[in-house]
C-alpha cells in the first residue's frame, strides 16, 4: 500500500505543473499546411546510399556523421586483412601440396605431410571465403546505415508532441486518476 501511495504522490508533483498551470487566453487559429515543408528532400536517403556504394564513408560524410568512418574503415579494413593473410597462407598449402605432389620435400612445410596439408588448404580457404563474406557484410551495413541515418535526420521532432503522466480527479467519486496524457498542438 504504501508503494502505490509514494508512485501517486511522485506522479502527481510530477504531472501538477501540466494540471494546474492552465489558463484561458483568447487565441485565433490559423490553418497552416503542415504536409508542405521545405527541409524535406526524398532523395536524401537515396543519395547517402549512392555515395556510399561508390566510396564506403561517404554517405556518413554527407549526413555529417563523421565520427562512423573511422568505425566504417576499421571494419572493412580488418576484415579485408584477415581475407588477404588467409588467401597467402592458403596459397602457401597449395602449392606446397603441389611441389609434394611433382615429388619435391624442399618447401618450408616439410614437416607436415600430405594429408596435414589437405587440411591446412581446407581450414585456410574456409577461413578467406568468410572473411570476403565479412568484408560483403561489412560494405552493405555501411550502406544501409547511411540510408536509415539520412532517413532519420529529417524525421520531424518537435515539441508539438508530447506524452506526460497527469492525475486528474474523477468525475462522480472525486478520486484522483493516474494516467497519461498525449498532446498534440497544432
Amino acid at each position: 500500500m504504501n508503494k502505490i501511495i509514494s508512485i501517486g504522490i511522485f506522479l502527481f508533483i510530477l504531472g501538477s505543473t501540466g494540471v494546474f498551470a492552465q489558463a484561458k487566453t483568447n487565441t485565433v487559429l490559423v490553418a497552416k499546411d503542415s504536409l508542405k515543408s521545405n527541409d524535406i528532400d526524398p532523395l536524401t536517403p537515396a543519395k547517402a546510399a549512392f555515395y556510399s556504394a561508390i566510396l564506403p564513408g561517404l554517405g556518413q560524410a554527407y549526413n555529417k556523421k563523421y565520427w562512423k568512418i573511422p568505425l566504417v574503415y576499421g571494419a572493412m579494413g580488418t576484415s579485408l586483412y584477415f581475407y588477404l593473410d588467409n588467401n597467402k597462407k592458403y596459397h602457401q598449402y597449395r602449392d606446397a601440396y603441389k611441389r609434394r605432389l611433382e615429388g619435391y620435400t624442399d618447401d618450408n612445410f616439410s614437416y607436415l605431410d600430405n594429408n596435414r596439408l589437405i587440411a591446412g588448404q581446407k581450414f585456410y580457404q574456409r577461413n578467406r571465403d568468410l572473411s570476403a563474406l565479412v568484408t560483403l557484410g561489412f560494405y552493405v551495413l555501411n550502406i544501409i546505415d547511411a540510408n536509415v541515418d539520412a532517413a532519420l535526420i529529417q524525421f520531424n521532432v518537435d515539441e508539438n508532441l508530447s506524452l506526460k503522466p497527469a492525475i486528474y480527479p474523477n468525475d462522480v467519486t472525486f478520486k484522483p486518476n493516474v494516467g497519461l496524457t498525449l498532446n498534440y498542438t497544432f
